[in-house]
């Protein structure tokens, strides 16, 4: 699961671009209790995502050209500029060249070999989300992809990921963690579209998940608040009860109540 110690290839930051702000706030605020901060006069209008004083998330208003609305995952990097030269080595995309954000860090946007866009987040004064695998935060990734040795090899290359099969109800599940930190810090998963026809409509993308108490009850909170229930609450064996959700603006998420760790 993931966890805020944030070695070289982990996600250490996430954000969400909307067409509405203040709408986006209202509806996380209203699901996982987040308020939202403004990171300033001279932040473009981003903001920070906060629980009880913590941050977990950022966001800000985007317009024509900027995209469609989605959650961007960051993945921590000690060099940005290398990792964008990498990604474009193994045959993905630069979308947004490396950049100093003040003096918080260094980010870039890039897309893999199957165009599916992730951050990168170098990181200065700011090392990443406060917090993360507990109730209202991030808690693990998922990349849905039409190919999975392409992608295990792209994301190797590029981050250092390593990946592990793992059995799974149906077939096996690829499981992802930084290189060196053993599967007992995996953070995410891949998944072949094939074998997700809940995803084919939405294509390849890297899907967050949430960590909550309830998933039932924030599955009808989430339709109160205007979201859409993409799939159903569902208790997976040894993983926990899952569902996927879209806020109002489209934007896919996930979330879930993991099931304890086996001692």
């Amino acid at each position: 699961m993931l966890t805020t110690r944030f070695v070289n290839g982990a996600p250490n930051w996430i954000d969400v671009g909307s067409p509405d702000i203040d709408g986006a706030t209202s509806f996380y605020g209203g699901l996982f209790g987040w308020e939202f901060r403004s990171a300033g006069p001279d932040a473009g209008g981003y903001g920070f995502f906060q629980l009880d004083g913590r941050t977990v998330a950022g966001g800000m208003q985007t317009g024509p050209g900027q995209g469609p609305p989605a959650w961007t995952v960051y993945f921590r990097s000690d060099d940005a500029q290398a990792t964008a030269e990498a990604a474009e080595q193994a045959h993905g995309r630069v979308l947004f060249q490396p950049t100093d954000v003040m003096d918080q860090g260094r980010m870039a946007v890039l897309a893999d070999q199957a165009v599916v866009r992730f951050g990168i987040w170098q990181p200065g004064r700011t090392r990443g989300v406060d917090v993360a695998g507990e109730p209202g935060a991030l808690c693990w990734t998922e990349l849905y992809t039409p190919d999975i040795a392409a992608a295990a090899a792209f994301y190797r290359r590029v981050l250092g990921l390593e990946t592990s099969g793992v059995p799974f109800p149906g077939g096996t599940y690829t499981c992802v963690n930084a290189e060196g930190a053993g599967e007992g810090e995996m953070f995410g998963g891949m998944v072949p579209l094939a074998d997700a026809p809940d995803e084919q409509e939405a294509g390849a993308y890297w899907l967050p998940y949430f960590e909550v108490t309830d998933t039932d009850a924030v599955v009808e909170q989430a339709q109160r608040l205007g979201g859409t229930v993409r799939m159903p609450a569902t208790t997976l064996e040894g993983v926990g009860r899952m569902a996927k959700l879209a806020d109002p603006y489209g934007v896919r998420f996930a979330v879930i109540r993991s099931e304890p760790a086996q001692g």
